[in-house]
């Protein structure tokens, strides 16, 4: 199979730097799982959000903004070019998490990704000089928040082929080394992987029929002594309390089990890890997920019971969610 053309600089850059590296045995099957990942033959929609791509005009020279809550390229564009540019990122609508700015125009998007960053940096070991791995990344907003904070690679991983073009488009203006987001999911990597100082996986966890094997499996990804953060949709109760929808939840699918937070607790340490501490705990609000011009369908409004907002439109407790820290054995 043939590596697509978006990643062939991604393979190259990981093939000549893994080559040493504890991630060395990857390599053997993630050209193929490239090529799968962004397969024409798998996803329609991937000759309309390349054209969009190729839409992108040429923004005028700044400095990458990684730190603030606004990821993106500081500078003034000419009004024409920000409509080009805003008709061209259009094209590869809808933007879920965020949120951007390139050159003055503001990417609104769905999520206020900028506030889940906020609630975990508190409890975030130091990035700097550490190799992350960031599961379920969607198009990397968090990954270039961790870049931000000093990682020396980050690699995000998804399998949603819109979310990696989004992150392309970014970088052709951010234009930034050591960071990838690659269109895979964790279940493709090899399981015994311990290469990552540090782990995320957020907003994955209540997809998963098998809640204990992802932790199982992130765990196998970490260092000796390494920091998992986890972050994931939860319920009120004790340690053996776990909600498991009928079909939807707030309108999702694929969602199988929402634990308590003290059992989500109880799970990292069934499966290995240590010091697991629940260090947030709170409902999401429609501030922070709401339909945007960058996110036009429906959001968090929507998956309410519009009579009781404690409630979604299936009955189940309205979405909570909490951030819990782990690390590997030492």
């Amino acid at each position: 199979m043939t590596i697509p053309a978006e990643l062939v600089a991604d393979w190259e850059q990981l093939n000549a730097r893994w080559q040493t590296s504890t991630l060395q045995p990857w390599l053997a099957i993630l050209p193929n799982q490239l090529a799968s990942g962004l397969s024409p033959e798998r996803f329609g929609d991937l000759p309309r959000w390349r054209d969009a791509l190729a839409n992108l005009p040429a923004l005028p020279t700044g400095s990458p903004q990684l730190t603030s809550a606004r990821v993106g390229l500081s500078g003034e564009a000419s009004p024409p070019t920000l409509s080009m540019l805003r008709a061209a990122l259009m094209g590869l609508h809808p933007w879920r998490k965020g949120p951007f700015e390139l050159c003055g125009l503001h990417v609104d998007t769905e999520w206020r990704s900028d506030w889940k960053w906020d609630r975990l940096e508190p409890v975030l070991e130091s990035l700097a000089g550490k190799r992350v791995l960031d599961v379920g990344c969607g198009n990397g907003y968090h990954c270039w928040r961790m870049l931000g904070a000093g990682a020396a690679e980050v690699v995000g991983i998804d399998p949603t082929p819109l979310f990696i073009l989004q992150f392309k488009a970014l970088q052709r203006y951010l234009d930034q080394e050591h960071i990838y987001v690659l269109p895979l999911t964790l279940e493709a990597m090899p399981e015994d992987l311990p290469a990552f100082d540090t782990v995320f996986s957020m907003g994955v966890l209540y997809h998963r029929r098998d809640p204990l094997a992802h932790l199982k499996s992130l765990k196998g990804k970490l260092v000796p002594g390494g920091q998992l953060l986890l972050e994931t949709l939860v319920v009120e109760g004790d340690q053996d309390t776990v909600l498991e929808p009928n079909g939807r939840y707030a309108r999702m699918g694929n969602v199988w089990h929402l634990p308590s937070p003290d059992l989500a607790r109880r799970w990292m340490s069934e499966v290995g890890l240590i010091d697991a501490t629940v260090v947030d705990v709170g409902p999401t609000s429609v501030a922070e997920q709401r339909s945007t011009e960058w996110m036009t369908f429906h959001s968090l409004s929507d998956f309410l019971d519009p009579q009781n907002p404690r409630l979604t439109v299936e009955g189940y407790p309205a979405p909570r969610r909490a951030i819990l820290t782990a690390r590997a054995p030492g």
